[in-house]
């Protein structure tokens, strides 16, 4: 990667914290937005403390010199959150983020999307043609985000890039993830031996890899990419590999699939096991072939750094 200088936000969230290592190691000039104060930055990375999302491109209308824009920073999907507070600070904040951008002479903009954009499950794998159809809130203002971004793009020369990732997982990862990682790392039988999904998944190192390569190559401008490890696994083949990752007997019962979506619904966590047990398919074809990029890593490599020792 040549020298850039790098406009980051979420910085300190799962995914901005591997971003920013890698960049260090890539010796690009960081500045990047946080806030609180009380984060330990390593002392080459330069920071911005901002109160709230909504006033990043304030931030960023007081530094010169930036030729990249990094915006991972957003508002989690979580239960709870309105589609106007989604919209505030997932759609508006970033729309404004890129107008300054574009105003300040940014050359590239690497827009964090998600893969809900496309859907929440399908039975042919997502392809970056298809229309999109979000149908949970947070995934509408990713969209929205999304046709903005492309709209500064046509008026003003910004260059944007959109990735669509599916389940990011690594080592601390939140949500269902995380609570699968730390099942597997007990020694109790589980009752997801006989589950027969197809979902896309991508290991950290990999997406981070991708959004590093896209800082710079010629072809990513004005392209969204869809991102994955390239090899589509069941929930049952994910624990499987787990417990091998952390050297724990397998342990999984085959209990079939009608009888967990009755306890789910018995115990309210119905969204919970379409997201792990549901189909959720991508086809990363266009991505490769644009970029001539695969995964670093492979999923069986990826589910072991999740367990490694040395992972803070």
């Amino acid at each position: 990667m040549n020298t850039h200088n790098i406009f980051l936000t979420g910085g300190t969230g799962f995914i901005g914290k591997a971003v920013l290592a890698r960049l260090q190691k890539e010796d690009a000039e960081v500045v990047a937005a946080v806030r609180t104060q009380n984060y330990s930055w390593p002392p080459e990375v330069q920071t911005l403390i901002i109160d709230d999302i909504v006033n990043l491109p304030n931030a960023l209308e007081n530094i010169s010199n930036v030729d990249t824009v990094i915006h991972i920073a957003a508002k989690a999907h979580v239960a709870g959150v309105s589609l106007n507070e989604f919209r505030r600070v997932n759609t508006d904040a970033t729309l404004n983020l890129a107008k300054i951008a574009a105003a300040n002479g940014v050359k590239r903009f690497i827009f964090l999307s998600s893969i809900g954009v496309n859907g929440i499950s399908n039975t042919k794998p997502f392809n970056v043609d298809d229309k999109p159809a979000p149908v949970e809130d947070y995934a509408i203002s990713k969209l929205e985000a999304e046709d903005g971004l492309k709209q500064i793009a046509s008026e003003s020369g910004l260059e944007v890039v959109i990735i669509r990732p599916p389940l990011v997982y690594g080592a601390h990862a939140p949500g269902n993830f995380g609570k699968l990682a730390r099942l597997a790392q007990k020694n109790l039988p589980l009752p997801l031996g006989a589950i027969h999904n197809k979902r896309s998944l991508v290991a950290l190192d990999n997406l981070v890899d991708l959004i590093v390569t896209c800082i710079d190559h010629p072809k990513a401008a004005n392209q969204t990419f869809l991102v994955s490890d390239d090899m589509d696994v069941s929930t049952t083949e994910l624990l499987r590999t787990m417990r091998i990752a952390v050297d724990k007997a397998t342990k999984l019962v085959p209990v079939p699939m009608h009888w967990l979506k009755l306890i789910a619904k018995l115990i309210g966590k119905q969204a919970m096991l379409e997201r792990l047990c549901g189909n959720l398919q991508v086809d990363i074809s266009h991505t490769k072939n644009t970029l001539n990029w695969k995964p670093p890593i492979s999923f069986a490599e990826g589910i072991k750094r999740c367990f490694r020792k040395d992972s803070k």
